[in-house]
């Protein structure tokens, strides 16, 4: 059995994916910009880009009653890796404790040239895709 939540980015129902899915004792969640409310934040900084892309992680996290302390793995995918530094001091100060596998790979171009990161992430809790108290599958962040 396997659960989905949505948010109410305008790429999800153009590309066909949800910003999670859990399944088995996993959480995968897609890729997360800069997005607040539908609406691109955060133009040029690296670093407040990377904090909304986890806060982004964090929100759909929630509405599985998890936390980033369930995440064990992430990977970020950056546009420009002479930034690389801003971006890993926040996913440090977002993970710093919690220490998840990751990686960070450069990449040509995001969706939006604005877009400087995206963050994915993989939380586990054994037994999560098969329970039934996510909440609906409407809002959040991107």
């Amino acid at each position: 059995m396997t659960r989905a939540i949505s948010t109410d980015t305008p790429w999800e129902p153009v590309v066909g994916y949800s910003r999670a899915v859990a399944a088995g004792d996993y959480v995968l969640v897609s890729g997360c910009t800069s997005v607040a409310g539908g609406e691109f934040v955060h133009e040029g900084d690296a670093g407040a880009q990377t904090a909304q892309c986890i806060a982004n992680i964090r929100a759909a996290l929630e509405r599985f009653g998890l936390s980033l302390a369930d995440v064990v793995r992430t990977r970020m995918f950056v546009t420009d890796m002479s930034r690389w530094e801003e971006c890993g001091r926040a996913h440090g100060a977002a993970f710093g404790e919690i220490k998840p596998a990751t990686s960070m790979l450069g990449i040509s171009a995001l969706v939006d040239p604005r877009m400087l990161i995206e963050v994915e992430a993989v939380a586990y809790r054994a037994g999560i895709g098969g329970a039934t108290d996510a909440g609906p599958a409407a809002a959040g962040g991107g």
